[in-house]
């Protein structure tokens, strides 16, 4: 019978296929199992990094509750760049897992679409037969046969090619979809990948600048601890001087607050994923909103040399610079401006690297920088003010703590500080 013979023919196709596909399944198998071998041990050691920079973390706060001293900001420069240097480890072995798993998702991307034209071929060749079936009607198969045994086994044949054909149709479309997740997948981890490595690279910058500052106090005290003290107060007198004029300048400035457009609280997001308050914003008035005249003028966190810093909300960058550059030690030291969409916004200052430009609109939860120890900073630290967002700009004024220099960094009437508390998310 030439149907028979027809099914017979598929069914050593498929035994061939099927014998042909086997060994890569096994070698893929092995393979995938090679890989979640390598990203267990990595996920490994990723936790002793994370013990490791547990205990530098402890070391560092244990330093911030000590004297002020030219041994201990020496220690606590070693401390961060060792901190710093177990953090590149630990996104280095992020980076090595990703393409791990990006490869082991190529690898099944390959196998579905291996499984699909295979599918496809089947399709195909039970159409073939269904068409060949229905090129000639029941009646005429009835009437060219004798045997009805033989025309039994036709109709049988053509149901079962039929019942054939919507089998692999549902099993294409179930493998379709798990390709197109894969690929999903894939392209997700591509992009971690990528931000990973945008990360790397970040963290050896700051590392960089980690080993120029030690250098650079080195050069300044000659390794001397009277040195370093006549250093300190020279910085604590330049920084009062300053606070006192910008104060002055800020007193004299008009604006009138109009709280119907300032936002409820609770509207923005923390600017770090671990949030632990140091100082809260000074002496408050009018519900702990406003900022009153020689107190905090913003929020401190703590926050480790190399912490990602994040936006509080959707805005625009309104300006970014480095105290530091113009009058070391004395203000923000790196510092950005954001401009929020809700009629906020808000400073960052004491950074170690700024991540953003002028005018690059940010997102809620988008790194803008990472934390650090610029400025007038006693530790490192996150300092964040919160304006009313028409009453702060970056403007210049002249110092007269730096004779001679200007500093440029963002500037407000004294009213138009606001309580970051209040506008963040209630803080355990």
């Amino acid at each position: 019978m030439k149907l028979y013979h027809d099914y017979k023919k598929q069914f050593n196709f498929c035994l061939f296929v099927l014998l042909l596909v086997f060994p890569m399944l096994f070698i893929y198998a092995q393979s995938v199992e090679d890989l979640n071998s390598k990203i267990n041990q990595r996920n490994i050691d990723i936790a002793n990094l994370e013990k490791e920079i547990a205990l530098y973390q402890n070391q560092l706060d244990d330093l911030g509750k000590q004297k002020n001293s030219l041994n201990s900001t020496l220690q606590e420069l070693d401390l961060n760049k060792k901190k710093l240097s177990a953090d590149i480890s630990i996104t280095q072995k992020k980076i090595d897992n990703t393409n791990y798993k990006i490869k082991e998702l190529t690898s099944q991307i390959g196998d579905k679409e291996s499984i699909i034209s295979i599918d496809t071929e089947s399709i195909l060749l039970n159409l073939r037969k269904t068409n060949e079936l229905e090129m000639n009607s029941i009646l005429e198969t009835i009437l060219s046969k004798n045997d009805f045994t033989s025309i039994w086994n036709d109709i049988d044949n053509m149901l079962f090619v039929h019942k054939k054909i919507k089998e692999n149709i549902a099993e294409l479309k179930t493998i379709k979809g798990q390709l197109e997740d894969n690929r999903k997948e894939t392209l997700n981890a591509k992009n971690e990948l990528l931000s990973l490595k945008n990360k790397l690279a970040d963290q050896k910058k700051i590392i960089e600048q980690n080993t120029i500052e030690k250098k650079k106090i080195l050069a300044q005290t000659k390794n001397s601890e009277s040195n370093y003290q006549t250093l300190l107060k020279d910085r604590v007198a330049k920084k009062d001087a300053f606070e006192k004029d910008l104060r002055d300048y800020e007193s004299q400035l008009k604006y009138i607050l109009d709280p119907s457009k300032l936002p409820n609280g609770g509207v923005l997001s923390w600017p770090l994923d671990n949030v632990y308050i140091t100082q809260l914003f000074g002496k408050t008035e009018a519900g702990k909103r406003l900022y009153a005249t020689g107190s905090h003028n913003g929020v401190d966190f703590r926050a480790s040399v190399g912490t990602p810093i994040k936006a509080m909300s959707d805005g625009i960058v309104a300006g970014f610079g480095d105290t530091d550059i113009q009058c070391a030690g004395v203000s923000f030291g790196k510092f950005i401006l954001i401009k929020y969409d809700n009629g906020l916004a808000s400073t960052y200052g004491h950074l170690s690297l700024i991540k953003v430009s002028n005018g690059q609109r940010v997102n809620r939860g988008e790194i803008v920088g990472y934390s650090g120890n610029t400025g007038y900073s006693t530790g490192p630290h996150l300092h964040v003010s919160i304006y009313a967002r028409d009453a702060v700009d970056l403007k210049t004024l002249p110092s007269k703590s730096c004779p001679g220099k200007v500093l440029t960094q963002p500037i407000s009437a004294l009213n138009a500080y606001l309580d970051p508390m209040y506008y963040l998310p209630k803080y355990k």
